[in-house]
């Protein structure tokens, strides 16, 4: 039998599995030393290890890592997944074993009801609620659940390198029930790892963890109540709008709990837009020209909506002639560096300045994640961890012409550790380059969000802009005006990063407190209040994030999923929106929402028909008349929880925190949850004339009752 090369790690014996990878010696870090032995490639002394990951790309990066780059390949009967095989040293208590590394595509098993549930004119929608469910193997993965099968019977441990997030730890318990069937004693632990990097691969591996059984069930919870919720109420939309015939006549009427109150956002803000009622203000203006420098003081009262009143102060003003200078503040200011990379934050800025939707930058965030270069995109944490060595990532950017000069300043002693942000959800650190990618390498979306992700890395390791500014305020009449005056001397991280702007002003002549002048100009000006703007993609994320509707990860599929059901179209800012600056405008920020999955798993979140937020311009999501008639026909039952808003689905999330927590059990959230839907359900029954009369009266242009 021939050789093969595989990884031995040279270290203390009996070293436990969560040990440092260093290990200490007379006051000395010694790090642990990988090297290479020939060995034979089977003994039937060795440990079988049967390791698999959730998708077939990671797989294949994890064997190389692993045998550094010496296995065996083996098809499978599905034509995307192979079987590779090697020997590696993982140290105590496995040591050398014979491994075989294989993958899933996502979710192994599906929910469903029973094939008597299956037919829409029987039984009622509302049996739903209650009808038994099944999990079944979907066609497409049967054969990856056999080879799972297959091969367990062979091993002695089963090792799953899922993704560290919720939805990883249900694919991990899904991969553990396949292998079971194979052989019911087979010993399970799981991977920890956030990027595919080699030495992270090689230190996750000596340090396997339980699976969170808490988190795979929260995730369970949340499967079926999307199956009972989302079947119930879309054949009851289906089967009650579609006699009204004409456009509705075929159509299918989706609702899913987070689907709904997304299209609810939108709605509100369309109706806060065509109710908008311009009010006009008055405000005064004053200018002062010194030494060859025109000053404009700004009224502390900002405007006032009653004309007479603005126009007895501007008298007084001009009645006094001379103006005095009451207070002049001169101080150091700076503006702040980024916070680490979120996933909403990602979203959010790739539709405001990459030219991609929040599902087009997830997806390509996936790909250079499954290809090395950027850390795992589906993280609520805005803090490294202080262990991090973030000086060599900084490091490995410094070869781009780009932005490796930057990256070679700070190398150079210009580093600074990034601000520490609020959140942290204990699997993933903040989104950061794990390695340099030529621009070569790289298709054109993946080359804009992967220099996206390094500037926003390298300014997070910068420092804050820093400049000086200087207010002055003076009395007028009896009218206080300030004027603001801002110098910008150091731009720091805003040289690399240029997502965001700084900009000085003039420098404000010298003023002294007590000193007077007839100012060069004063003005009494008029204008009125604007409509707020309609959504920005960028706005809903923000909107969903902060009422817990979704999470990091699926907020762009809800997104797409209410364009593609024609709730909503995406339209370039013009003439139908506002373009608002007053106190109605902008959306919603806030707290983190809850965590959980993309795309890439057998989700239906599915591609968009409204086109791809911010190419050409800002993109604003605006309600079509189906979209306007579902959400008014609801408010109109006056629920005490409306489907249309984020409340009932923001609770559920909650809940499902809790059972991760161990406060709450899966049965409870069901259970709870379920109750609180059917008493919505039935209440929508008995009212849904409510629903029809919207439709005819939005859809259909009438203005009849029910």
């Amino acid at each position: 039998m021939g050789f093969t090369p595989y990884y031995s790690l040279h270290r203390n014996i009996g070293r436990p599995l969560d040990a440092p990878l260093s290990l200490a010696s007379k006051g000395r870090f010694i790090p642990a030393v990988l090297s290479f032995s020939p060995v034979r490639f089977y003994s039937s002394k060795m440990p079988r290890i049967l390791c698999v990951a959730e998708k077939p790309s990671i797989a294949k990066a994890v064997a190389t890592h692993l045998s550094g780059g010496s296995y065996q390949t083996h098809d499978t009967r599905d034509k995307y997944t192979k079987n590779y095989v090697f020997t590696c040293d993982f140290g105590p208590p496995w040591g050398r074993s014979t491994v075989t590394m294989t993958a899933v595509r996502g979710h192994l098993t599906q929910l469903d009801f029973h094939q008597e549930f299956k037919k829409w004119e029987y039984p009622p929608p509302d049996r739903l609620f209650d009808a038994p469910v099944q999990t079944i193997y979907p066609n497409d993965v049967k054969n990856i659940a056999q080879n799972i099968e297959n091969q367990a019977r062979q091993a002695d441990i089963l090792y799953i390198w899922t993704d560290c997030d919720r939805e990883g730890e249900h694919i991990g318990s899904e991969i553990r029930e396949a292998a079971r069937k194979g052989k019911r004693n087979i010993q399970v632990c799981r991977a920890r790892f956030s990027n595919i990097e080699r030495a992270h691969i090689l230190s996750a591996a000596r340090r396997p963890v339980a699976l969170d059984d808490r988190q795979a069930e929260a995730v369970a919870a949340r499967i079926e109540l999307d199956l009972r919720i989302g079947s119930a109420f879309t054949r009851f939309l289906t089967l009650s709008l579609r006699p009204l015939g004409g456009a509705m006549a075929d159509l299918l009427l989706s609702y899913g709990s987070c689907q709904f109150p997304t299209l609810g956002f939108v709605v509100d803000r369309y109706f806060r837009v065509r109710n908008f009622v311009p009010e006009p203000f008055w405000s005064i203006k004053v200018m002062h020209e010194k030494e060859g420098v025109k000053v404009n003081f700004n009224w502390s009262r900002n405007r006032l909506f009653d004309r007479l009143s603005v126009l007895l102060f501007y008298e007084r003003c001009l009645a006094a002639k001379i103006a005095r200078v009451t207070d002049v503040k001169e101080k150091q200011t700076k503006k702040w560096k980024p916070l680490p990379l979120t996933t909403v934050e990602l979203q959010k800025m790739a539709t405001r300045f990459l030219r991609m939707t929040g599902q087009e930058a997830m997806t390509v965030a996936e790909k250079l994640y499954n290809k090395g270069f950027i850390s795992y995109p589906r993280t609520e944490t805005d803090r490294f961890d202080k262990g991090m060595n973030l000086r060599a990532l900084v490091q490995k950017q410094t070869q781009d012409q780009r932005w490796g000069p930057f990256a070679q300043n700070l190398v150079d002693g210009a580093f600074q550790q990034p601000r520490q942000g609020r959140s942290d959800d204990k699997a993933h650190p903040p989104i950061h380059p794990i390695t340099y990618a030529a621009p070569t390498v790289l298709d054109d979306q993946e080359k804009r969000l992967y220099e996206f992700v390094v500037r926003r890395f390298l300014a997070c390791c910068s420092e804050d802009a820093r400049g000086a500014a200087t207010d002055v305020e003076i009395t007028y009449g009896e009218e206080k005006f300030v004027a603001h005056g801002l110098i910008v001397h150091q731009r720091n991280y805003l040289d690399v990063y240029p997502y965001e702007n700084w900009t000085g002003t003039a420098e404000l002549p010298r003023f002294t407190v007590g000193e007077t002048f007839e100012p060069t100009e004063a003005m009494m000006t008029e204008g009125k209040t604007t409509a707020p703007s309609y959504l920005t993609e960028a706005d809903l994320i923000a909107l969903m994030d902060a009422n817990g509707i979704g999470t990091d990860a699926t907020m762009a599929q809800h997104i797409e999923k209410i364009k593609e059901r024609q709730y909503v179209q995406v339209v370039e800012r013009g003439g139908n929106g506002g373009g608002g600056n007053d106190e109605d405008d902008g959306a919603a920020g806030g707290a983190r929402g809850g965590r959980g999955r993309g795309g890439g798993r057998g989700g239906r979140g599915g591609g968009g028909i409204g086109g791809s937020g911010g190419r050409g311009g800002v993109k604003e999501f605006i309600p079509t008349s189906l979209g306007v008639a579902l959400i008014e026909g609801f408010e109109r039952m006056n629920f005490e929880t409306s489907l249309g808003k984020p409340f009932l689905r923001k609770e559920m999330e909650l809940k499902m925190k809790a059972i991760c927590e161990g406060r709450l059990t899966r049965d409870a959230l069901l259970r709870e949850s379920i109750a609180s839907y059917r008493q919505v359900y039935d209440q929508s029954r008995e009212e849904v004339h409510l629903l029809k009369a919207a439709c005819r009266q939005y859809v259909f242009g009438q203005n009849g009752g029910p």
